[in-house]
């Protein structure tokens, strides 16, 4: 098995925060091979980019995609967020989370 990944950790983050908006950092760690610090970084990054918003929910976090927001890349007519979701997970995952 290759030591690399297709997709980013920030990707995979995202993907398990469409797929969970519930999850806490340490299943998002657990599920990916990080450390929980280094899910807590990437999480950061994307609630500072705006791409989630973070919602307390009692003792818990709830997480919310800002699914119409493009990609990041620079200089090109990159899709949203959720159309990428939608192709990686499947429609009902990427638009519950919008």
């Amino acid at each position: 098995m290759a030591d690399w990944s297709f997709l980013t950790n920030h990707a995979r983050v995202l993907l398990c925060i469409a797929h969970d908006p519930g999850a806490r950092l340490r299943d998002i760690a657990a599920s990916l091979g990080i450390t929980e610090r280094s899910a807590h970084g990437i999480v950061t990054d994307l609630v500072r980019a705006g791409y989630v918003v973070k919602e307390r929910d009692g003792r818990r976090n709830r997480y919310q995609i800002q699914a119409d927001l493009p990609l990041p890349e620079p200089g090109t007519q990159a899709p949203a967020i959720g159309e990428v979701l939608a192709l990686l997970l499947g429609d009902e995952v990427a638009t519950a989370s919008t």
